[in-house]
């Protein structure tokens, strides 16, 4: 288990303690797993992400923490919240997030999104151009998403 997941764990366990909200000072977390500010700055952007259900708020300074708050929503508003994150273009990594966080929170069976996810892939679009391919996956996205409620 690497660095990164030991902070998102820790980060995760206090969140569930706090009810879905926790505000942290950076230079702390820094300190308290030994590394560098960057490193805290890497695991939120890329685990707590508005794509896994989260809002992200930060106030730099010698004051200044970061708030991370887990989206409490019903079923149909993730799904048209994922729905809309999909946009007119999307990259596997990004569309195979929220698929999960739709899993997780109960929109979608895993199996389903399991399907939607091999729908979207690099190997089911090798027949569409690079280029045109997130747009293509974008579009597949958005109806099985629709279509899957």
């Amino acid at each position: 288990m690497g660095i990164s997941d030991v902070i998102a764990g820790f980060i995760s366990e206090i969140m569930e303690e706090a009810g879905g909200i926790v505000e942290m000072q950076r230079a702390e977390l820094a300190q308290r797993f030994n590394c560098v500010p960057s490193q805290i700055n890497y695991v939120i952007s890329t685990r707590f992400s508005p794509e896994h259900g989260y809002i992200v708020e930060s106030r730099r300074g010698g004051s200044g923490y970061i708030r991370i708050t887990r989206i409490q929503t019903t079923g149909k508003q993730l799904l048209m919240h994922t729905v809309n994150a999909v946009g007119d273009e999307i990259d596997f990594n990004t569309a195979k997030a929220l698929l999960s966080n739709a899993s997780h929170g109960g929109v979608l069976s895993k199996e389903a999104a399991k399907l939607i996810s091999s729908a979207i892939s690099d190997n089911a679009l090798r027949p569409v151009q690079p280029e045109a391919r997130n747009t293509v996956r974008a579009s597949i996205m958005k109806h099985m998403l629709i279509n899957s409620v």
